[in-house]
């Protein structure tokens, strides 16, 4: 094995991440056209375990929705989940009163803290064409003295995102999108306020990168020594990495300290990666919360009961937005952000 690689591992569902990280859910779905209030057309039912749908039939899955694919309204306590949308449509609301919509390039980050509820429901917005989804669900952890902060959702726009375009000696190019972090002459966005990745000491950096077929990257060691850096190769026909050949969907743990040449084989390629200082505190989930003891658990699954972290204020579990809608969100506090379709 490469000095570069410390272990390399398939790819299941979902993926298994290093600390900070709790888990990454691919998803990747080849949606028909919809119906005229953006669900599934009734012939496309057939055959599924509707409402627990996540065999892949057809190209895609329901998840747990009805008759719009998606997630209805759940609860999230003691994380965050980072959204990345590199195609199709996802539309937010949550128990704060707030709602969005966002598209291809887009990035929601939002902190569960103390306790939320949210639906994601990916609307079939085109009639007259298929609705193809990809997503990457990111869980990041908090550490106990954040689990209890208040829930805040933001949303990173592409127009925000810094994409870096390398170049290599045979004019093969990569592209790279700097989601969170610092890479190379790049900053993203600001993540929400109480993260782990707010912090720049816990060098937590999130990248989506793109090669070309033949393209060679180096990727710069990280700035920190003292973090977990790990490459999800999910799409394409082969890499090597220093000089080590490795298939596509592969996860692979890489030295922190080293730079990584990446040579992509005779097609497109396309791999996420992760990396941050770990919480190193104890870690108790169980389905939708993670805190730090079996007792806080059963706090949480309390309190949910007799709270519901404060309801669901919108008139449908598989709440979707307007057809006509572009990309957009609405705050809790009621400011609005609206962007081109």
């Amino acid at each position: 094995m490469s000095s570069i690689i410390t272990s390399i591992s398939k790819l299941g569902f979902p993926w298994e991440t290093q600390d900070p990280f709790l888990f990454c859910a691919y998803h990747r779905d080849e949606y028909p056209a919809g119906t005229e209030d953006m669900g599934m057309p009734a012939h496309e039912l057939h055959g599924r375990q509707i409402g627990q749908d996540f065999m892949v039939k057809d190209g895609f899955r329901m998840y747990h929705g009805r008759q719009i694919p998606g997630f209805p309204y759940h609860p999230h306590r003691g994380f965050e989940t980072i959204t990345i949308n590199k195609e199709g449509f996802v539309d937010h609301t949550d128990s704060l009163g707030a709602a969005g919509r966002f598209g291809e390039g887009d990035v929601q980050w939002m902190t569960a803290g103390k306790g939320v509820q949210h639906s994601e429901m990916f609307p079939l917005v085109h009639q007259d064409k298929s609705n193809p989804l990809e997503i990457f669900q990111v869980w990041l952890n908090l550490p106990a003295k954040s689990k209890m902060v208040e829930p805040h959702f933001t949303m990173l726009w592409k127009e925000n995102i810094v994409q870096l375009v390398d170049t290599d000696l045979e004019g093969r190019t990569s592209t790279i999108d700097v989601i969170a972090g610092n890479y190379r002459e790049a900053n993203s966005p600001t993540p929400p306020p109480d993260s782990w990745a707010a912090d720049p000491d816990n060098g937590v950096v999130i990248l989506t990168i793109h090669m070309n077929a033949g393209a060679t990257l180096t990727l710069d060691h990280a700035a920190l020594d003292d973090v977990n850096r790990s490459l999800y190769y999910y799409r394409g026909n082969g890499i090597s990495i220093d000089g080590q050949s490795v298939a596509s969907d592969t996860k692979i743990d890489v030295d922190p300290r080293e730079d990584i040449e990446i040579k992509n084989g005779n097609e497109d390629s396309y791999l996420l990666l992760l990396q941050g200082k770990p919480i190193n505190e104890p870690v108790a989930k169980h389905g939708p919360f993670v805190m730090n003891t079996q007792e806080e658990i059963q706090q949480a699954f309390a309190e949910y009961r007799r709270t519901e972290f404060g309801g669901w204020p919108w008139p449908e579990r598989e709440q979707v937005h307007g057809k006509e809608k572009g990309r957009f969100a609405l705050h809790a506090d009621g400011r609005e952000e609206v962007k081109s379709r």
